[in-house]
């Protein structure tokens, strides 16, 4: 059985048919769901998700949608974090080094949310893209309790280590899928068994084959199926493990 350990449910793209796409999901072999939240509107969304059995959720001001962001927004975060105990982890958070002129912003928004993770003794989910190595040393410095996931891995080996010497793990996603990401190959034959977790970060992030298209759940089974190939190990070997660290990361239950 797997788990998709990031996916976007709640977002708009799956309206009209969220159900069908949990259900395909289900055929496909996935047992639970991680569901980021991103903005304070999304909060409550989410939220909305997690009161069902196979989801567990997170709460979180993501970078990308740092325009949308207030102060005030943290105080909510950390009074919806006290209140909550669905509540599996702080995120989507993180640095996107794509966006200069909002790097200030993100660095402010980012450590604030450290910051309450270690108040609620909660792990994060970290968006780390073209900024690895200054997250990786920013997560050295604050030294959660339940450290978290990094979220849709592409960095070095070197860089990698640096996170897993932390007790992050890494999320492996559709990036792997595709035949020109020889470095993640690398990177992920590498991996000691217990340093990841597969998702899908639908609807995003398409899986070789399927570009230009709504990416979903249910492909969290070819995400194991490359992955094992990579690894030279069986699917249910991969399922097994990435699960065991999902539930270990977010403390879920043994069973839905």
């Amino acid at each position: 059985m797997l788990i998709d350990a990031h996916c976007h449910l709640d977002f708009a793209a799956f309206d009209p048919d969220r159900e069908a796409v949990i259900d395909a999901a289900r055929r496909a072999g996935v047992e639970h769901f991680i569901v980021p939240g991103t903005t304070r509107e999304r909060w409550s969304h989410v939220l909305a998700l997690g009161e069902r059995a196979a989801f567990s959720v997170c709460a979180g001001l993501h970078p990308y949608f740092i325009d949308q962001h207030q102060t005030s927004d943290l105080t909510e975060l950390d009074r919806l974090l006290g209140e909550q105990p669905e509540i599996v982890a702080v995120g989507e958070c993180g640095i996107d080094g794509r966006f200069d002129d909002t790097l200030e912003a993100q660095w402010r928004y980012f450590d604030a949310q450290l910051t309450l993770a270690k108040q609620h003794e909660l792990p994060v989910v970290v968006h780390c893209v073209k900024a690895n190595d200054s997250v990786a040393k920013r997560l050295r410095q604050r030294a959660l309790s339940r450290t978290g996931l990094i979220h849709a891995f592409s960095g070095s080996y070197e860089q990698a280590k640096k996170f897993i010497d932390l007790g992050y793990v890494l999320g492996l996603g559709g990036a792997a899928t595709y035949s020109r990401a020889k470095r993640l190959h690398r990177v992920i034959r590498a991996l000691p068994d217990d340093s990841y977790v597969l998702e899908t970060d639908s609807p995003d992030m398409p899986l070789s084959g399927y570009q230009g298209q709504r990416n979903e759940p249910c492909r969290v089974s070819e995400v194991c199926d490359t992955i094992a190939a990579l690894r030279d190990q069986t699917v249910e070997q991969v399922a097994a493990c990435s699960s065991a660290n999902a539930r270990r990361l977010f403390r879920l239950p043994l069973e839905n």
